[in-house]
């Protein structure tokens, strides 16, 4: 039997206005589209720098280099070198 001989009702009602109250309300500061913008443009971002460093500072060439057709053009050269035939 619920406790203080409160009838079944009142002991639901009294069990969901605790649970309400121990109950967060969670406001978000950026909405999840926002978040998915910002984690897509933070990606490009370390492509981008990453293939900078990587092709200026490991690579030893010039920086804005890397962003010529003629460099990627080369690269997949000599990636794909061993797979044309003839």
């Amino acid at each position: 039997m619920p406790e203080n001989n409160l009838t079944r009702e009142e002991y639901k009602q009294k069990a969901g206005k605790e649970k309400n109250k121990n109950k967060r309300i969670r406001i978000r500061l950026l909405p999840i589209w926002l978040r998915l913008l910002i984690v897509a443009g933070l990606i490009a971002v370390c492509t981008i720098a990453g293939a900078i460093v990587g092709y200026s500072v490991i690579g030893g060439g010039s920086a804005m280099d890397v962003f010529h057709k003629s460099t990627w053009t080369h690269i997949t050269d000599i990636v794909n070198k061993d797979t044309n035939p003839g």
